[in-house]
């Protein structure tokens, strides 16, 4: 009988028929904790968010969106199939269909009508099979973790006793199996070079220990010595690499063992440097095992941030900004980089593991790892999805109050945090993100595709990109950024696979920017275009519409300077600002006005019929008084065409028509003909100091 504490098993029931899942459910509910999914896509997502749980799946093969056949091949793509055993439950038992299911992995194949006794009895022994086998798996962990430990717990006493005569801390070692492992990990998922299993790396770990231990030899008052070391002493103290070898080479026993030999290259050759400088062999580049090179690195990196008899100790920031510029040695450049990588996670490993040595985690990978040479069926599901977990943790690790997201595209799926859905007002899961109302009304089909292109877009070496987006945010729209990290396969030719990210609102920056930027290209006092942004926005529509006609306007507030002189500078500042808006009123929309000068205005447009009626308009518009100052303006008009083909052209023509209208009297507008281009230009000499800096 079933206590309380007891925990029950999971099964899955697949089935479209809710009767069917309804009988299976009665049989077997007393004993196991029960799910179910109506169709092979709400089974799929199931297994994907709660695999590690699921102790058996019972699966239909005629399902609505996804059929049984399409779930157990997803399962085997995902290896799902190796950890969760499956049930065929079908009224289809040709020869095929059975066939069929045996090869994509079923653990058995039942026929409906089925007997109830026929159907407890094989779910039971299914499971019971799956326990076993997970039971050995965890047996032979614990036994390798034991063995590892009190191998672990001599090279400790034996590392303590240099350590000891040295007057280090005691955690030297420590730091060093923890820096080697962390680095080693990294460097297997970062590149093929160097084939290490998880019992390698679980090896040279333990054999770091062994680095140090030909100081053994070496006087003490040479290795206490608080100040610096004479050349002399300095090659005595050399000498420990080769001492501590030749310890380990001459040991009556055991030279065979992967351990002993992985410990030699390392007390030998610790001290090598790529650059080919070090000691005590002048070894260079890949000729030092890489065991030897990264328990140097991790044997560096310690000393700089431990505290010495003669030197105090750096900061982790510090250390790893002087070893990247080459003050602590020549490093492996792909090592260098697993720093860069890694920097973080060393630290807190550090601070993690100051009292520990090999988790029993550590030795279940090594454990499954050795069930599958020896062809056990341990899945390899647990390690993949260990290092995703661990990449995704990574990536979060130092966010908060954000929105995560992980996408995953076969099947299509995007799942938010719980904080990030409730800010969109959106479910956690969603299966196939186009065809979602909420997520469609939150982002917009046109922006999700968008995402998606650049996602696919990305290479393995090159997997993060940004996006700025609009999101409806509750009631209001406010822009975001979205930095997301592509996820690829590890396979020769590396295939697509998902994305995880984060969205972070950035409306208030956004905004700030865009007011810069209207700040940058408009006139602080009258707030119209300043005269280098009208330029750059009239020659971009001659470029885009060359075929149209086009008019450029420039006009001169007459008597300016007697507003200035008689009344005063502020004055002057409020009549141009009544004149910018007088200006706005006048023009049409999709024509530019523009303060180009002091007292000079341009006013670009495009027209289709007659022009003289439109400027007569605007020239009528602008007239007028301003607190007793009488406005009066000249304008001068040039029209694009063989005189006039380009901006600067216009410019020309048009102060030249200025010119001709100031000289005829003011108060008035002139088209500019072929008879005034040697008339000055009446552009204020502000404006002209303007061109010059501009060319």
């Amino acid at each position: 009988m079933e206590t309380k504490n007891e925990k029950k098993y999971k099964i899955l029931i697949a089935d479209d028929s809710e009767m069917n899942r309804s009988i299976l459910a009665d049989m077997l509910e007393e004993e196991y904790e029960i799910l179910e999914a109506e169709n092979g896509l709400e089974a799929v997502t199931i297994l994907k968010s709660r695999e590690t749980e699921i102790s058996l799946l019972l699966l239909d093969i005629v399902m609505p969106e996804m059929d049984g056949f399409e779930v157990l091949a997803m399962m085997n793509k995902y290896h799902w199939i190796e950890n969760i055993p499956v049930i065929m439950i079908s009224a289809e038992n040709s020869a095929s269909h059975v066939e069929r299911a045996y090869e994509l992995g079923v653990t058995d194949y039942i026929s409906r009508p089925f007997d109830a006794i026929v159907v407890h009895r094989r779910v039971v022994n299914t499971i019971l099979l799956y326990a076993k086998q997970k039971k050995l798996v965890g047996m032979v962990s614990d036994q390798i973790y034991e063995k590892e430990k009190r191998s672990s717990l001599m090279i400790d006493i034996l590392s303590h006793i240099v350590e000891f005569r040295n007057g280090e801390s005691g955690l030297h070692v420590l730091h060093i199996h923890t820096i080697t492992e962390v680095l080693l990990q990294h460097l297997v998922q970062k590149t093929k070079k160097y084939p290490l299993s998880h019992a390698d790396i679980s090896m040279i770990s333990t054999a770091s220990a062994l680095h140090d231990i030909g100081k053994i030899a070496i006087p003490e008052e040479i290795l206490n010595k608080p100040g610096r070391l004479t050349k002399e002493e300095f090659e005595v103290i050399k000498r420990h690499s080769e001492v501590g070898a030749s310890m380990l080479k001459e040991l009556p026993f055991r030279q065979d063992e992967p351990l002993v030999k992985t410990a030699y290259e390392i007390c030998r050759w610790h001290h090598e440097r790529y650059d080919g400088k070090g000691y005590p062999d002048g070894l260079a580049g890949e000729e030092i095992p890489i065991s030897a090179q990264i328990v140097a690195f991790a044997d560096v990196y310690d000393a700089l941030t431990s505290e010495r008899v003669y030197k105090r100790s750096f900061s982790h920031e510090v250390a790893v900004e002087m070893i990247l510029n080459g003050e602590c040695g020549a490093f492996n450049p792909l090592v260098l980089e697993c720093l860069l990588e890694t920097a973080d996670t060393i630290q807190e490993e550090l601070e993690v593991n100051s009292h520990g040595r090999n988790s029993r985690k550590e030795m279940r990978n090594v454990a499954e790892e050795m069930m599958r040479h020896e062809e056990l069926s341990a899945s390899e599901r647990t390690l993949r999805l260990l290092e995703h977990e661990r990449e995704k943790y990574r990536f979060f690790a130092s966010m908060s109050k954000e929105i995560q997201f992980e996408y995953t595209s076969d099947p299509s799926m995007i799942t938010f945090s719980e904080w990030g859905a409730a800010q969109l007002g959106v479910k956690e899961m969603i299966m196939d993100p186009l065809e979602d109302e909420q997520l469609l009304a939150v982002a917009g089909a046109e922006q999700i595709e968008t995402l998606a292109r650049m996602l696919k877009a990305t290479t393995p070496e090159e997997p993060v990109i940004q996006y700025q987006c609009m999101l409806q945010a509750g009631r209001e729209k406010r822009w975001h950024r979205v930095i997301s990290r592509a996820t690829w396969s590890s396979d020769e030719t590396p295939c697509f696979l998902g994305a995880i990210g984060k969205v972070v609102d950035i409306h208030e920056e956004h905004l700030q920017m865009i007011n810069l930027e209207h700040m940058a290209s408009h006139d602080s006092l009258t707030g119209l275009l300043n005269h280098a942004s009208a330029r750059k926005t009239i020659q971009e529509r001659m470029t885009v519409r060359p075929g149209k006609k086009y008019a450029l306007i420039i006009l001169d507030l007459d008597h300016f300077k007697n507003a200035n002189d008689q009344r005063g500078h502020v004055f002057g500042d409020q009549l141009l600002k009544f004149m910018s808006g007088k200006l706005r009123q006048c023009v049409r929309e999709g024509d530019l006005a523009a303060r180009v000068g002091g007292d000079e205005f341009m006013v670009f447009l495009e027209y289709r019929g007659g022009l003289e009626q439109l400027v007569d308009r605007i020239f009528r518009s602008l007239l007028g008084e301003y607190n007793g100052f009488q406005i009066s303006v000249s304008m001068g008009v040039a029209k694009s065409g063989p005189l006039a083909g380009s901006y600067d052209e216009l410019l020309y023509c048009a102060d030249r028509a200025l010119y001709s209208a100031k000289n005829a009297g003011r108060g008035q507008y002139c088209f500019y003909q072929e008879s005034m281009k040697d008339m000055f230009s009446v552009i204020s000499p502000i404006e002209e100091k303007e061109e010059k800096k501009e060319d």
